[in-house]
Formats: C-alpha cells, sequence, structure tokens
C-alpha cells in the first residue's frame, strides 16, 4: 500500500474554545497519508494568565508527536524560569526536555502505549510490572522517576517529531519552534512569519551539521531527514562529547518574542502539510475572507484543508493536515514587569519577517 491510502480520510477533528482575550480553533485531518501522524495542545487557561498552542508533525510514527502534545507544555509549567516570567528560556528547556524524559525504561514504556496498536499492550503491560509505586516515589525530587526494566537501557526513540508553540501572556506572544511547522501572524492583513522553517539548505544549519560529523545529501541530514531540528529521532544524536543543541539533529528551538498591538487579527499555528500547499500570506488572505461569513474558528481550518487537499495521492496535498487559528478579541494589555532577559535567538516582527512569496 506504501505511504499513501487509495482514497483519503478526510474527516476532520475539530474544537473551538476561548477566554476573556481569545477564541481559538483547531481541527486535524489524515487525508492521503495510511496513518494520522500529527497532534496538537490547545489551552486558552493553562495558568490564570497564560495560553499555550502547539503543533507537533511526526515522522516515522506517532508516538513522539503524541508524547509532545502530552508533556510539553506540563513541563513549560515546571520549569524555574516560568515561574520568574522568562517564558523564552522556559519553553527552550521544556523541547530539550522531550528527549531526556523518551529514554530508559519509562520513556520506551510511555511511547509504546502512545505508539501503534501493537507496541500499546506492551507498554501498559510493563506500567503494572515496572512503574514505581507511590511509596518509592515520594522521596525523589524528580518528576519522571527512573524505573528499572528490560529498557532501561533504552537510548530514545528512532521516530520524531516537530514542535512549533505559541504562547501567550498578557501582551507578550513567545513562539518556539524545531522543524518545519510554522506560526504566522496576521498584522492589519500582513502575513509575517514567526517561525522558520528549518531545512538543510539553511547556512546556519549546514555549518551545525558539518561541525557535528553529519552531511547533506540529497537535501537531507544524513541522507534520511528532510528537516534539520527535531524533538526525538535519536539516532542522530548520539555524540555524547556535544550539548544537545550542538547535534547533527537538535531540538534546541528558535525563540521569537513579540510585543501584540491592536493591530493583530490573529495568529495560525500549521504543519507543513499546509505550508506545502499555501504560503503564509495566501493562508491569512484565506482566512480572512473566510472570517467574513465563518464564525466558528475550526470550520475555518477545515475550509483550509479542503483548499489543500490533493485531487490525487502523490505530491503536495496529500500530507497529514493540522492547523490552530487563534484570534484575539481585543489588544491585548501589558502585564506586571518582569526581570526577563532577551533569549539569544530572540526575533521581531518586522518588513525582514514579512512573506513575499505570494
Amino acid at each position: 500500500m506504501g505511504i499513501y491510502l487509495s482514497s483519503p480520510k478526510t474527516e476532520k477533528l475539530s474544537q473551538d474554545g476561548e477566554n476573556e482575550n481569545l477564541r481559538y480553533g483547531v481541527s486535524s485531518m489524515q487525508g492521503w497519508r495510511t496513518s494520522m501522524e500529527d497532534a496538537h495542545a490547545a489551552y486558552p487557561d493553562l495558568d490564570c494568565s497564560t495560553s499555550f498552542f502547539g503543533v507537533y508533525d511526526g515522522h516515522g510514527g506517532q508516538s513522539v508527536s503524541k508524547f509532545c502534545a502530552k508533556y510539553l507544555h506540563q513541563q513549560l509549567l515546571k520549569q524555574e524560569a516560568y515561574s520568574s516570567g522568562d517564558l523564552g528560556i522556559a519553553v527552550q528547556k521544556s523541547f530539550l526536555r522531550m528527549d531526556e524524559m523518551m529514554c530508559g525504561q519509562r520513556g520506551w514504556r510511555e511511547l509504546a502505549v502512545l505508539g501503534d496498536k501493537k507496541d500499546q499492550f506492551s507498554g501498559m503491560m510493563e506500567g503494572l510490572i515496572f512503574s514505581p509505586k507511590s511509596g518509592e516515589v515520594k522521596g525523589q525530587t524528580d518528576d519522571w522517576p527512573v524505573e528499572e526494566g528490560p529498557h532501561s537501557n533504552y537510548e530514545g526513540p528512532a521516530c520524531g517529531s516537530t514542535a512549533c508553540v505559541a504562547i501567550i501572556r498578557y501582551n507578550q506572544l513567545v513562539v518556539a519552534n524545531s522543524g518545519d511547522s510554522r506560526c504566522v501572524i496576521s498584522r492589519k492583513g500582513q502575513a509575517y512569519n514567526l517561525s522558520k522553517d528549518h531545512k538543510p539548505d539553511l547556512d546556519t544549519e549546514k555549518d551545525r551539521i558539518s561541525k557535528a560529523g553529519g552531511f547533506i545529501h540529497c537535501g537531507r541530514v544524513n541522507g534520511t531527514l528532510n528537516l534539520t531540528r527535531a524533538i526525538g529521532d535519536m539516532e542522530l544524536k548520539k555524540d555524547k562529547a556535544l550539548p544537545a543543541e550542538k547535534q547533527i539533529l537538535t531540538a534546541n528551538p528558535d525563540i521569537n518574542i513579540v510585543e501584540l498591538c491592536e493591530d493583530d487579527d490573529f495568529i495560525v499555528l500549521a504543519c507543513d502539510g499546509i505550508w506545502d500547499c499555501m504560503s503564509s500570506q495566501q493562508l491569512v488572505d484565506f482566512v480572512r475572507e473566510q472570517l467574513k461569513t465563518e464564525s466558528k474558528l475550526s470550520a475555518v481550518c477545515e475550509k483550509v484543508f479542503d483548499r489543500c487537499l490533493a485531487p490525487t495521492s502523490g505530491g503536495e496535498g496529500c500530507d497529514n493536515m493540522t492547523m490552530i487559528l487563534v484570534q484575539f478579541k481585543e489588544c491585548p494589555k501589558p502585564g506586571p514587569s518582569t526581570s526577563q532577559q532577551p533569549s539569544p535567538d530572540r526575533l521581531s516582527v518586522s518588513s525582514d519577517c514579512k512573506d513575499n512569496s505570494g
């Protein structure tokens, strides 16, 4: 059967929600692919002042994307930097923490439970046998206690996932991205990319890969992956002499922190199944046109999928599709001042970020 079905699965899994500051819609569709490897997370009230949205585009399996959807926002809340107001550092550490958590017996078990059906039973059984009893965990300070078992030396998954998340606190928007999913903001109808696609043709990515002993062949990292940053894919992160951010493949995200203003209409987070078919500006134009007659944001996402879906299998429009649309109700007000320090990869919404690809 290969990687495509004989006919696409066009059923959509959709959800809408809101709070006093924003409303959102999210939808996902399997499409022509033989399995659904995307996942997402939408928490308009992650805490009393913060909203969290994320898209995770898996490759080689669904377990890593589902793991990120389940745990990344939880790890964000546990970071000291989160409590002190430095969301950039907090989300960066949360991305890198995903790779750490997926190793060892517990990492294997969690991925098995989240993965394909053939692994789920084994994962659940090992959870019954090897997971620490409550009394054993009490004295541990780690929120991810060590488990002993047949997979204690597990070095992490061979499959992986992109991660693109948006965190909104008062008038501050923090976007963290690893991979080729993308976040775009509409500012007075103009599309601005708030993330950059991590592809092998980027000079900064080539440089890191080369220094780590890797190579680019036919547009792919070590001849396999067509993206240069991702969570998981531990086969490309094995050099113990290098820190996580300097491995051939890294989960280390670019961080973009921007100040929201009254000109901002909405943001979109979507996997490359959308961006393969539409430029950032084309998508913003399409969404703005749909919002003239459609009030349900998830329905707008569904219409984007219908617009992008290929009529036959093969090529663009045949990938899994996931999209989150977040619309601001009013101009967000500034929050209490913090001692936050700029993140090293901070960008800004400027003409340099404008989408000019059509």
